[in-house]
């Protein structure tokens, strides 16, 4: 009985913390505040996202052409069904795209962005 633990226990270890492939939307109203209380900036390089912390980092990829950018999570949403990223205008532009597309999204390690060492 403790060798299907221990081979279960492994894989949860060895796997990513976050990662999810579905569709994101871009979304830029202006000068409103975000669920964390900051102000909308249409080209910061931010997202909402239902589940992830606020502050946390994502890397989001996109399925069409390859291309990264890596986003700070200030919002809740997407509210849309199947969806489950939204993009600020200025990350969607860097992606190339502007309506909707495929994307794999990607924790980063919060150590990376950590100004103390």
């Amino acid at each position: 009985m403790i060798r299907p633990l221990c081979a279960a226990l492994a894989l949860c270890l060895s796997a990513p913390a976050f990662a999810e492939t579905c569709i994101a939307s871009r979304y830029g109203y202006s000068g409103g505040r975000t669920a964390s209380g900051e102000r909308m900036n249409p080209n910061g390089m931010t997202a909402a996202h239902r589940a992830r912390p606020f502050g946390s980092h994502v890397t989001v990829t996109s399925h069409s052409n390859g291309r990264s950018v890596t986003v700070r999570i200030n919002d809740r949403g997407p509210f849309v069904r199947g969806r489950c990223i939204d993009l600020s205008t200025g990350a969607a532009r860097v992606l190339g795209f502007a309506g909707t597309t495929r994307v794999s999204l990607a924790e980063v390690d919060k150590h990376k962005w950590d100004a103390t060492p």
